[in-house]
């Protein structure tokens, strides 16, 4: 008997909660976020995870997509928060629309103490729904069904909402989007239902795993191509204290100074081009001498044998338009004088 009211119980719970654990067939090597329950009777049909990217939340009315750039433009500029990204794509079957689904996310969303930063169901001004969705084609996922199952939806049911949570070790920001599909659709392997993306974002700062460059390849570097790019001094944004954890690669600076008494060296900054030349130019040049003062007071070595120069972002070693690129070129370089 206690087990039969047991069993009675569960399907109650089962019933009344629309968002729930995962319990379909989903794609290989997939999962459920531990922050975010899905919708009943939905499966994961795509699913990626990264370590650290940008990401571009939206959280004011979309305007167009930039076909040029391949970038969404918005009314009032995007959150672009960096951390691991999730993004699941989950099918819920059936006689399911895509409103249905939405209020429900949005209620777990709240439950889950995230403050809803844009609802598109809000929006009077939301324009140019098919644009949106345009780079659903080129998402990086891996998928059983087509990678324009989105862009292809009925654009009429589309739904979109982004959310921020709090948190001590690193705020939480979601990106959702949910679209119809009216019926089934074999180029597409589509099925009639809703189609749900939840992109999770969970900043954090980026992990330096530059491995710290010793003094005898910083001497081989000067002989082959004249000069050593470091990566291992760290400042944070817009600063020129030189952080503890640099700690090693001043040291491997030191150490080739003594081995080469000869040895004179530009200590040259340079930046990424994030706030524009004049202040770059200032930061690049505080840098660089904040790394001669550490190795003057620090290491005893002679002050008249560095000089400090600062570049700005003039000498870039990758495209300037991408996370990825701008942290290469944020550096210092060892030139020989």
């Amino acid at each position: 008997m206690k087990q039969l009211k047991a069993i009675v119980l569960l399907f109650v719970i089962a019933f009344l909660l629309p968002l729930t654990e995962a319990g379909a067939v989903d794609l290989p090597g997939s999962k459920d976020h531990p922050l975010l329950r899905r919708f009943a009777g939905s499966e994961i049909v795509g699913y990626h995870v990264k370590r650290f990217d940008e990401y571009d939340l939206q959280t004011s009315t979309f305007s167009r997509y930039n076909l040029e750039t391949k970038k969404r433009e918005y009314v009032h500029p995007s959150l672009k928060p960096e951390g691991k990204l999730t993004r699941i794509w989950y099918e819920a079957a059936g006689d399911v629309g895509s409103l249905e689904v939405f209020r429900n996310y949005l209620n777990e969303l709240r439950s889950k103490g995230f403050v809803i930063l844009y609802d598109s169901k809000k929006d009077t001004n939301a324009i140019g729904w098919n644009n949106y969705l345009a780079p659903f084609g080129s998402v990086d996922i891996q998928t059983n069904r087509s990678n324009y199952i989105f862009f292809a939806a009925d654009k009429g049911g589309i739904c979109v909402a982004s959310a921020k949570m709090n948190r001590p070790e690193g705020n939480v920001y979601v990106q959702l989007t949910v679209v119809e599909w009216g019926k089934s659709d074999p180029v597409f392997k589509a099925k009639r239902g809703a189609y749900i993306a939840v992109d999770i974002i969970e900043t954090q700062p980026m992990v330096q795993k530059m491995v710290t460059v010793t003094a005898d390849q910083m001497s081989n570097s000067l002989n082959t191509t004249g000069r050593v790019s470091l990566y291992g001094i760290y400042f944070d944004t817009n600063k020129w204290e030189i952080k503890p954890t640099s700690r090693p690669a001043l040291q491997e600076i030191a150490k080739l100074l003594k081995q080469q008494p000869a040895l004179k060296l530009h200590v040259v900054g340079h930046t990424d081009n994030i706030g524009g030349y004049e202040f770059n130019m200032g930061l690049s040049k505080r840098r660089a001498d904040a790394v001669v003062a550490a190795l003057v007071k620090e290491y005893s070595i002679p002050a008249a044998r560095l000089t400090a120069n600062g570049v700005a972002y003039l000498a870039p070693v990758a495209p300037n338009t991408a996370e990825s690129g701008r942290e290469k070129n944020r550096r210092v370089e060892l030139v020989p004088r």
